[in-house]
């Protein structure tokens, strides 16, 4: 291994992270805003729905079994 490359190649990375950077397509901020909101509601809908589960299977289980 050619230790002398090293800092040439460090460099020639950070210059090819910053060209595909400019590539990307970023979010607008309403969209980022939205899909947070979409994230947000979903996770209260599957934690709820988990809960209700959790809650009916510890009934059950309390009432018919121990």
């Amino acid at each position: 291994m050619n230790f002398k490359n090293i800092p040439i190649k460090i460099n020639t990375f950070f210059k090819e992270i910053k060209v595909e950077i400019r590539k990307v397509n970023w979010p607008t901020r309403k969209e980022t805003i939205r899909d947070t909101l979409i994230v947000i509601g979903v996770s209260i809908v599957v934690a709820i729905f988990l809960g209700g589960i959790d809650f009916l299977f510890t009934t059950l289980l309390n009432r018919f079994i121990l």
